[in-house]
């Protein structure tokens, strides 16, 4: 299990890595176009874009870890560990309950967008804005695990700064 999830782990680095690529040269390409060629490609903004939204929502769903994510847990880390449970408990509820319930309006919308195309590459907006629905299912698992887990072993006292970890137990 621990070979899959490492090989699954090296696999979305590599599409991540690879849709960044396609970011940067693609947007070279729209500089040397404009200023070198004087004459700009009108596709590379619409690409840009596209890629844009797929390495914000991708990159979220497979690669942010919640220790990546800015967070104020200062009234977290001063209650009591039964208290901080509950407060994760709530939060990790709340994330799967509000994504998951909006998940088949969202997807509505989504299948919707097929019958339009984008204005230059002429790609289906489906396309497009399909990962969001797979950035909904992916954070919808991981926070329901994170209850599970919290349900299991209780609520994660680890702060996100070095050498502030908590001492109880």
């Amino acid at each position: 299990m621990r070979r899959l999830l490492r090989w699954g782990a090296t696999a979305t680095e590599g599409i991540a890595a690879g849709l960044l690529a396609a970011l940067f040269l693609t947007f070279l390409l729209q500089i040397f176009s404009r200023y070198i060629m004087a004459q700009p490609f009108g596709w590379t903004l619409e690409l840009c874009l596209a890629l844009w939204i797929w390495i914000v929502f991708f990159g979220n769903a497979f690669l942010v870890r919640e220790a990546d994510h800015v967070t104020f847990d200062i009234l977290y880390l001063a209650m009591p560990r039964g208290i901080r449970a509950v407060f994760a408990l709530i939060s990790a509820g709340c994330i799967v309950v509000a994504l998951g319930w909006s998940f088949w309006p969202t997807w509505d919308w989504i299948d919707f967008l097929k019958i339009k195309r984008s204005a230059t590459l002429r790609v289906p907006m489906r396309t497009i804005y399909s990962v969001y629905a797979l950035f909904l299912i992916v954070v919808v698992l991981r926070y329901a695990w994170v209850f599970a887990d919290v349900l299991r072993r209780g609520p994660h006292d680890r702060a996100h700064l070095p050498g502030h970890e908590e001492a109880d137990a």
